[in-house]
């Protein structure tokens, strides 16, 4: 697919890329941005767009560091939005083309009810010809429950699940960097841009790096975004937002930056299973149950069972590990936690006799697990 032929588009912003040097709003680069956009809309394109910066852009406004406390954090974000929107909102109303605020926690993707009822109102939007302007709602947001596994702790996550909960064909995170290299550019001055990559292998994972100074996400993020849109079905451009013309040329299909192409498609239920939701649990098991599972599409039984770590409920998403503690597979647990350490090791004609009742005879079943 050329990225031109792209019909629904989610644009991700970072924050280095929305301020300039001095640290301060880059007005004319987002209101670049706002008029290439605004043509892609025009011409009959379905955008959503996914912002970082509020954090930093309150910061500024209140001479205030935002890592001192998760409270200043939190005031921060709730200045910093307000400047955020009232950009976008100005700059595309200039356009004639109308924007939505929508401010999103983990809960919105942990909770399915909640899940499937933001892709209802974000597939309204896009019918109305609104633009929603996505963002984390760090003012209410708060990391201190333990997981294994965060739904998103920056932005370049929350936009993969964006993109993947409303099939949009194409993700174009644009950042301060020019894409995925081969080794760190800063370092090595012979480090090679990769501008296409077919599959994300363990090799090509390796290569990235940490945050970028100022943000949140660095390319190892960027590289778990792109990983969950390419296994819905879509592709993935990273690129220097801070080229001039990025978004025209990019649509004008210019090789800039770095295109992942999409694999094999997860179901949407198996998509929120592997990758929208909070992990507060892992079960680890045996190389016979997980040769089943990977070989065999079987249901996950209490004889396979080895270890149980955190706490979950009944319908909570857990993690699954093999022997050497690799996760590879999630699922929808049948049983609490409690009751799952109870039943771990026997056979399924025991768990009545373990725990005074049985529902089912795995712990998680074969339809409930996303394979990863």
């Amino acid at each position: 697919m050329k990225v031109s032929d792209a019909k629904r588009i989610v644009f991700k912003f970072g924050t280095n890329v929305l301020r300039n040097d001095d640290k301060e709003i880059s007005l004319s680069r987002i209101y670049s941005f706002i008029e290439e956009i605004s043509k892609l809309h025009k011409a009959g394109k379905e955008i959503i767009i996914v912002t970082s910066g509020a954090v930093g852009l309150g910061s500024k406004r209140l001479c205030v560091d935002s890592s001192e406390s998760l409270a200043i954090k939190q005031a921060c974000a709730a200045v910093g939005q307000c400047q955020l929107m009232s950009i976008y909102e100005d700059g595309f109303g200039k356009y004639s083309i109308n924007t939505a605020q929508v401010l999103l926690t983990e809960d919105d993707f942990t909770n399915r009810v909640k899940y499937l009822s933001l892709s209802n109102a974000l597939n309204t939007l896009l019918e109305l010809k609104v633009i929603p302007i996505i963002n984390q709602n760090d003012t209410v947001s708060t990391s201190e429950i333990e997981c294994f596994g965060v739904s998103f702790s920056d932005n370049d996550k929350l936009s993969a699940l964006v993109a993947s909960k409303l099939d949009a064909d194409l993700l174009v995170i644009l950042s301060d960097i020019d894409g995925l290299f081969d080794d760190n550019p800063k370092e090595n001055p012979n480090a090679r841009l990769i501008s296409e990559i077919k599959e994300l292998t363990q090799k090509i994972e390796n290569y990235a790096g940490d945050s970028s100074k100022g943000g949140r996400g660095g390319m190892k993020t960027k590289l778990q975004a792109a990983k969950v849109v390419t296994h819905s079905g879509g592709f993935v451009v990273i690129a220097n937002g801070k080229e001039p013309h990025v978004i025209k040329r990019l649509f004008d299909n210019e090789c800039l930056g770095s295109k992942f192409y999409p694999v094999e498609q997860l179901s949407q239920k198996k998509r929120w299973i592997a990758y929208a939701t909070n992990i507060t649990g892992q079960i680890i098991v045996n190389d016979g149950a997980k040769k089943a599972l990977t070989d065999r599409n079987t249901s996950l039984l209490p004889i396979g069972l080895l270890k149980i770590n955190g706490y979950f409920d009944c319908g909570d998403v857990v993690s699954i590990l093999d022997e050497d503690n690799n996760e590879f597979a999630r699922g929808i647990a049948n049983y609490s936690s409690s009751d799952t350490e109870k039943i771990m090791g026997l056979h399924s004609d025991n768990i009545y006799e373990a725990i005074g009742h049985k529902n089912y005879d795995a712990v998680v079943s074969k339809d409930n697990i996303a394979l990863l």
